[in-house]
């Protein structure tokens, strides 16, 4: 039996799950299960890499413990953020996105190219935390003259634990920089903004090796495996682990809403561009989708209101709750308040009476929500639709499954399952025994070991596992 590891790290939370096949079907198993979270950092919201990075080790620990020798492995997470690279040595400190320093630059930005530029060659929605503009605050304040890479979060993990620096497509589409016809760094929009192009290396797919774990890891966490690429953006995994039986709409129901459609190519139309859609990279085609409010909204009045009450009694109680009316949850005052609760009560005029009519209210108000980017779907890609897959943490919801089905007047198929996790082992692990690389390349990769960087010229050969 040949055992693979999926790595699915969300923002409020990693796990890791073992997955092999059996009777010509998947099995998975959650091996090991961490929280994840923002910190506030000098003003600053950032992400703690050193904690992410060790309880990715004690994961993969737990899974080679529990099944001895683990295939491969390969790490997914949330887009956008990143790591700058000076060296062997991350440059502290690793914004979230969340944090609202990049807004001051982004009139600056469109100012060296207009967003319907960027838009016509990215097809990327606009997104005040979007890639590009972090990067164009770094490069003001000096930090990227400090740096000779910058890696997507689950690359630099693959680079702490292979010492191989790559960087992949679909995650790499999310920064806004990413022509959406070469599907490689859009030199144009580098030279305009003058972002440094040693930054920019080529864009590998899912299913291309990184390399061994190094030694020092290899020996910290009990054994030996391989790391692979799946498609690291956790959506683009997700959308492969829905078993569709025909092309509809979907919804990655966690932190965020993720609404979208598989097209075989980019629609970077005006229509597109004034309803915010995107066009993020697939494996084989293009996620048309809008990025919405999610669980995030629940999640944080939850933390407020109700901390220790099971999230299935806060389903059962909004049940019961007869408030009806609704927010506009994607206005920026629901992206980062300090109290959601207080947002929630400066965007309505009647206030919720209780803990009930707040949860409620959030489970209408992203129905709603779903509803009116499904309508812009529709008309943008002039077709219509009988059904919507929920995969993710939000398909438990059954209230909010309900609320979807009646406000949008389509059938919901909520399927509770670890659909990242399915897709990124599938990509890995499953999709490399149907395909053989015909030929080998050679591309030159920079190492860590010991502190030191060295230099070695290998093959990239794709084998049957």
């Amino acid at each position: 039996m040949e055992y693979y590891l999926a790595i699915d790290i969300g923002a409020s939370s990693g796990r890791h799950i073992v997955g092999w096949r059996e009777n010509n079907e998947i099995k998975t198993d959650e091996v090991f299960r961490f929280p994840n979270g923002t910190k506030r950092q000098n003003n600053c919201l950032v992400w703690d890499t050193d904690s992410l990075f060790e309880n990715v080790k004690k994961g993969i620990k737990a899974a080679i413990k529990k099944y001895g020798q683990i295939k491969s492995l390969a790490i997914d997470t949330w887009g956008v953020d990143y790591v700058l690279v000076n060296r062997i040595r991350s440059l502290s400190p690793c914004f979230a996105y969340r944090d609202s320093r990049a807004e001051t630059v982004i009139d600056e930005v469109h100012g060296k190219m207009s967003f319907e530029e960027l838009y016509r060659r990215t097809g990327i929605q606009f997104q005040p935390f979007n890639t590009v503009y972090q990067l164009y605050d770094d490069m003001k304040r000096g930090r990227l003259d400090r740096a000779n890479d910058f890696l997507m979060i689950p690359e630099y993990l693959n680079y702490l634990l292979t010492g191989v620096k790559m960087h992949e497509y679909t995650n790499a589409t999310t920064t806004g920089l990413v022509n959406a016809e070469t599907k490689e760094y859009d030199k144009d929009i580098l030279s305009a903004l003058g972002l440094p192009t040693r930054l920019f290396g080529q864009l590998y797919q899912s299913g291309t090796r990184v390399g061994l774990l190094l030694p020092e890891i290899a020996w910290a966490v009990g054994g030996q495996t391989e790391v692979v690429l799946c498609a690291s953006h956790d959506t683009a995994s997700a959308v492969e682990g829905i078993p569709m039986t025909e092309n509809s709409p979907y919804i990655s129901s966690g932190t965020w809403s993720l609404l979208g459609l598989k097209v075989p190519q980019a629609i970077t139309d005006e229509k597109s561009r004034r309803a915010n859609y995107s066009n993020e990279g697939g494996v084989g085609y293009v996620r048309y989708q809008k990025n919405i409010m999610g669980m995030w909204v629940v999640n944080r009045l939850r933390g407020e209101l109700c901390p220790d009450k099971p999230f299935q009694q806060i389903v059962e109680q909004a049940r019961q709750s007869t408030f009806n009316a609704y927010v506009d949850v994607n206005d920026n005052s629901f992206l980062a308040p300090k109290s959601m609760k207080e947002a929630f009560d400066g965007a309505l005029k009647c206030k919720p009476q209780s803990e009930a009519d707040y949860f409620r209210c959030a489970f209408l108000s992203l129905a709603i929500s779903y509803m009116d980017a499904l309508d812009e779907l529709k008309a943008n890609s002039g077709k219509d639709f009988d059904t919507l897959y929920i995969v993710g943490g939000g398909a438990k919801n059954s209230l909010l499954n309900e609320l979807t089905e009646q406000v949008c007047k389509i059938k919901v198929c909520a399927l509770p399952i670890e659909a990242t996790a399915l897709g990124n082992l599938k990509l890995t692990g499953y999709a490399r025994l149907k395909k053989k690389c015909k030929r080998s390349t050679k591309r030159k990769i920079v190492h860590r070991k010991n502190n030191r960087s060295r230099q070695t010229t290998i093959g990239i050969g794709g084998s049957n596992m």
